[in-house]
């Protein structure tokens, strides 16, 4: 009799472990404004992106003569996201480039370690990885960053670990903590930033969501701990605020942010652009899903 309570036990146990179902859509898209999201692909699905960033809204370069930033770019992406299996995605992109680096191609590559489980693991946590190369023309000034004296100069590298918590249907949080690596800095500057960053979204109604990313590096000229004061290191943390609009088929993303750049190899190093000066501007970005 005792052996046969220990089956049941057992038994239920497991199937209490089978019952557990995972929490879906912490976030609608795999990024929020700038910042890489903890979601994943499903297994074969593409997402074709376009993500668009105008020129100040404000400030001396915006106001009416720049149609409030309407009229210049100063960052544009197009690419692709595919969901090599349910906890692998590759993507491939290309960018205009905001910083002193131009011409950006970029291969992303993003893993799911952990899914929250409704009454089980209480966090998704997954890893991004960004491999960033310049294509543009060699500069003639052996001082500039982009002399690319070495093809490796022309080069820079992104890694995260992503973790969020989806609280309620209406409120999720994520955290993050990285490392972004430049072969080639401007004298004085450091190879290596060390960064973390917040997300969050909020649900206001079924179809729209108020969204905000902050990524804050922890050191070098960048970093807001940086004592130092001269215009070397004049820089900003980037922030964003925005909407977005889930459709089904495509999410659609407002935002506001002081970053020129939009990926994290190009915003984390080189965000000068200051929100009390009126240097932020509109971006958007398309999300459009596909089976294959």
């Amino acid at each position: 009799m005792k052996g046969i309570y220990s089956v049941i036990i057992a038994l239920l146990a497991v199937s209490s472990l089978l019952g557990q179902n995972p929490v879906s859509e912490t976030f609608s898209d795999r990024w929020v404004i700038n910042s890489p999201s903890v979601e994943i692909l499903p297994i074969r699905k593409l997402d074709i992106r376009i993500t668009h960033r105008f020129g100040d809204l404000a400030g001396n370069a915006g106001g009416w003569k720049s149609f409030y930033g309407l009229e210049n770019a100063a960052d544009v992406a197009i690419g692709f996201e595919y969901g090599v299996s349910n906890r692998m995605n590759i993507g491939f992109s290309r960018t205009k480039g905001a910083g002193p680096m131009k011409q950006l191609v970029h291969g992303v590559l993003k893993m799911n370690f952990l899914r929250q489980m409704e009454g089980g693991t209480p966090i998704s946590l997954s890893g991004f990885g960004l491999a960033t190369l310049s294509t543009a023309e060699r500069s003639t000034d052996p001082s500039s960053v982009t002399y690319f004296e070495k093809f490796a100069h022309r080069m820079a590298f992104h890694v995260s670990l992503i973790g969020a918590r989806k609280f309620s249907e209406r409120f999720s949080l994520q955290l993050s903590a990285g490392v972004t690596h430049r072969n080639a800095v401007p004298a004085g500057d450091e190879n290596n930033l060390i960064n973390t960053g917040l997300v969050f979204r909020l649900q206001a109604t079924k179809t729209l969501a108020i969204i905000g990313d902050v990524a804050l590096p922890l050191n070098g000229r960048q970093s807001p701990f940086n004592e130092a004061s001269s215009p070397l290191n004049d820089y900003n943390t980037p922030l964003g605020i925005g909407l977005e609009f889930n459709t089904g088929g495509h999410v659609f993303q407002l935002n506001f942010t002081n970053s020129a750049g939009i990926m994290p190899t190009d915003y984390l190093p080189y965000t000068r652009s200051d929100w009390a000066e009126g240097q932020f501007r509109i971006g958007f970005t398309i999300s459009r899903l596909f089976n294959l």
